[in-house]
């Protein structure tokens, strides 16, 4: 299997994990979007030089992957993949920032890493619990959980298009890719300006299937609203879910819980 069909096979099998019948993939959608919201906002609202505070949120993503049976290796290749984005942000920091914060024996930790290292942390946090909610709600799931919590339909619908299509993208352009691949002989048909025309061969065919798939939808009397395939309602399951893992992180916020287990353990 190529790059590009690996690629969205990967993307295919989040659906595929959002389909099972787990106690955490039948919560109602807007309980977990509603509690992964309060969990990002607490993640990053802590001061740019805090790491160690920051642990005790593994929790939450590592609970949600256990109950719902995602494999941890999917989601930590998910996160890798995207983790360049956040390195590039954070390196510049010990360039600019060389006051000693931490004195490591004779080696001395400059602020400049400590918020870098800061920033991967949050960035491991945040995009892999957006990784695993999705995985245990999936898309569809989470846009409904959106819009219930006010955001506009059309947002909410232009979201979902925007992730379909991407199948449908990702379809024609492993077909251009294999058909590419079989027609070029000894290197030839591989240069850059076969490239460009087969881009734009593939936006217009992926704009005329996605025409067709849109009719599909009207003629089965698509309306604008997103529906599950199972009935979902927020009770009492939902409401302690909410309840039990915010009151946890706001707690965390304020209490430093790795410090304060360590003074009780140690007596310091």
């Amino acid at each position: 299997m190529g790059k590009l069909e690996a690629a969205f096979s990967d993307l295919g099998r989040l659906d595929r994990l959002a389909s099972q019948e787990t106690a955490v993939h039948r919560l109602d959608p807007t309980a977990k979007v509603m509690t992964t919201i309060v969990f990002v906002l607490c993640v990053v609202s802590f001061p740019k030089y805090e790491i160690s505070a920051l642990l005790p949120y593994a929790l939450f993503p590592l609970w949600l992957a256990g109950s719902g049976r995602i494999p941890f290796g999917f989601v930590a290749k998910k996160v890798l993949a995207v983790a360049p984005f956040a390195f590039l942000v954070g390196i510049w920091n010990p360039l600019f920032d060389k006051k000693i914060m931490v004195q490591l024996g004779e080696l001395g930790l400059s602020g400049g890493w400590i918020s870098f290292f800061s920033i991967m942390t949050r960035f491991c946090l945040t995009v892999g619990t957006a990784f695993v909610l999705i995985a245990v709600t999936s898309f569809q799931g989470l846009c409904l959980g959106l819009q219930r919590l006010g955001l506009p339909r059309v947002m909410t619908v232009q979201l979902l298009f925007l992730y379909r299509y991407l199948f449908v993208l990702g379809e024609e352009a492993v077909r251009a890719s294999r058909a590419r691949a079989l027609r070029a002989f000894s290197g030839r048909g591989m240069g850059l300006s076969v490239f460009t025309q087969i881009i734009g061969h593939l936006l217009l065919r992926t704009i005329e299937r996605a025409e067709r798939v849109y009719s599909a939808m009207l003629a089965r009397g698509f309306s604008g609203e997103i529906r599950l395939s199972r009935e979902v309602r927020f009770g009492g399951a939902e409401a302690l879910f909410v309840l039990c893992w915010s009151a946890f992180f706001l707690a965390a916020r304020f209490i430093n819980l790795p410090q304060a287990l360590g003074k009780l353990i140690t007596g310091i």
